[in-house]
């Protein structure tokens, strides 16, 4: 427990009072958010906003995980590791489409498939290695079975590809993709609103502090657990530190938001919103709660919806809208409302949907 809150708390500290010299230096190397002129037309005045914040968030994160387990000598475990890589990877990608925008002052950064390509090299990385490194019961940071709130013994792919493994493997890093997609271009399309997907991401990654927490003391190699609850403990390896990792994102975002709330001092980019969404795809794989991520990441999933069935609409009628503008909160924005009323009405929404999953989450424990 000493780990993870100091975790936190040197997360936050780090981006809470080094986030005003990094607007500084982005400043200085002219590091400013290209606005589209297709866009809400109250969005021109941000013109030139520092952006690619999540490097913020990033290093963040990495100085608060790495400085308190070696202030607690809880060790540095390799499903973190796993997250952070995560974390890091796909901001990688997301800091050279920034990059290009800026450089090149258009909405022209990584081509789709430059996109594309650089996710499925982070993703594809992750899935083998979260195979390998099996803990002392022999399990490793993932499984090859689809998971809701634990592994779904129906979807285990390594079962249902008995005999072929190379096949099993191949469906399960498409799987890992898929999910990899899913999140990081959720994050990155809420990601539009002054503190939006900052705040979101909060509650969504949050949620695996409690998750983590929990798999923890009803762990199946925690020599306290009641015999009783032997029958439903957790095989996850090492969720304290899941938990822990958690934590120190959540500080590095809570100390980011506060510069990043209307009228934002710093933009998280793509660098950040990538980032995040890759975190949380790792935390989710990881804690055997992948379908649960719907509910966990409830918002994400109507920012994204609304693209989706927008253009789907739009051909499929030849060029007629459904929504004003998509994603959907532009929308409320073309409507009139102020930007900080739909940021926390979407904050609710998105704390709501995190509530529903953490609780599907316990009753399945208590069921």
């Amino acid at each position: 427990m000493r780990t993870l809150l100091t975790a936190s708390a040197l997360s936050l500290a780090f981006s809470l009072f080094l986030t005003p010299l990094f607007v500084r230096l982005f400043r200085r190397l002219e590091l400013g958010q290209y606005i589209r002129d297709d866009g809400p037309k109250s969005h021109h005045a941000k013109r030139g906003t520092p952006t690619m914040g999540g490097i913020i968030i990033t290093l963040a994160a990495v100085f608060g995980y790495f400085v308190s387990a070696l202030l607690f000598g809880s060790g540095i475990s390799v499903p973190a590791l796993l997250v952070l890589l995560m974390l890091t990877g796909m901001g990688v990608v997301g800091f050279i489409d920034d990059f290009l925008k800026v450089r090149r002052q258009n909405s022209a950064g990584l081509s789709g498939w430059g996109k594309v390509t650089g996710q499925l090299i982070v993703a594809t990385v992750f899935g083998v290695l979260a195979l390998q490194f099996p803990n002392a019961g022999g399990y490793t940071p993932a499984s090859m079975a689809v998971s809701a709130i634990r592994d779904v013994s129906t979807l285990d792919i390594a079962k249902i590809a008995t005999g072929v493994p190379l096949v099993g493997i191949v469906i399960y890093l498409i799987w890992v993709n898929f999910l990899a997609a899913a999140t990081t271009n959720g994050v990155n399309l809420a990601d539009g609103l002054d503190g939006l997907a900052t705040g979101a991401s909060i509650l969504a990654i949050g949620a695996y502090v409690f998750i983590g927490f929990w798999q923890f003391n009803e762990s199946c190699f925690n020599p306290a657990i009641e015999q009783a609850n032997l029958a439903k403990c957790y095989p996850t390896d090492d969720p304290l530190s899941l938990a822990i990792v958690a934590a120190a994102i959540c500080g590095a975002l809570i100390g980011f938001l506060w510069w990043n709330t209307n009228p934002a001092k710093i933009i998280m980019g793509d660098t950040g919103a990538l980032g995040l969404g890759g975190a949380l795809c790792a935390l989710a794989i990881e804690s055997h709660t992948e379908l649960l991520l719907v509910l966990i990441g409830g918002l994400f999933v109507i920012e994204t919806s609304s693209v989706i069935i927008q253009r789907t609409y739009f051909k499929a009628t030849h060029g007629k809208r459904l929504f004003r503008m998509t994603p959907i909160h532009h929308t409320f924005e073309l409507m009139g409302w102020a930007e900080v009323t739909i940021v926390v009405r979407f904050w609710i929404i998105a704390g709501l949907f995190v509530a529903v999953g953490v609780g599907a989450f316990y009753l399945q424990w208590l069921g």
